[in-house]
């Protein structure tokens, strides 16, 4: 078995897809108007309508409905990282901090309400 990647579902797919091209930096593929999709080395995030779930996979997923995962994407350095990104327009959910691992990490919550983790690992 392989991991594919992580597909989140919306009711405003150009709102999330321009929300994570900002934030990684790259251009989705847009396969329909209804689902897109990064893919960079070592991630693949998938955003797809609500409807299109609805019409293809049975209603299985609710947009803007995640309380328990948390997409993860590592930096170099958060406080740069977030300098590059601007802060108009994010809703951080908590500030650049030091976790007691020695990470440091800051989340965002995307425009569905799903929190994004941006971290650097603890150099040495």
């Amino acid at each position: 078995m392989k991991f594919a990647s992580v597909r989140l579902v919306t009711n405003d797919i150009d709102r999330l897809i321009a929300f994570y091209a900002r934030l990684t930096g790259q251009t989705a593929n847009r396969f329909s108007p209804e689902f897109g999709e990064f893919r960079a080395d070592g991630f693949a995030l998938a955003i797809s309508s609500e409807r299109l779930i609805a019409q293809f996979n049975a209603g299985a997923a609710v947009a803007a409905a995640n309380r328990s995962a948390m997409i993860e994407f590592e930096v170099d350095d958060v406080d740069a990282a977030l300098a590059g990104l601007g802060e108009d327009g994010l809703d951080i959910a908590m500030a650049p901090a030091d976790m007691p691992w020695g990470n440091r990490s800051m989340l965002l919550r995307d425009p569905d309400g799903n929190v994004v983790n941006i971290f650097a690992r603890k150099k040495g």
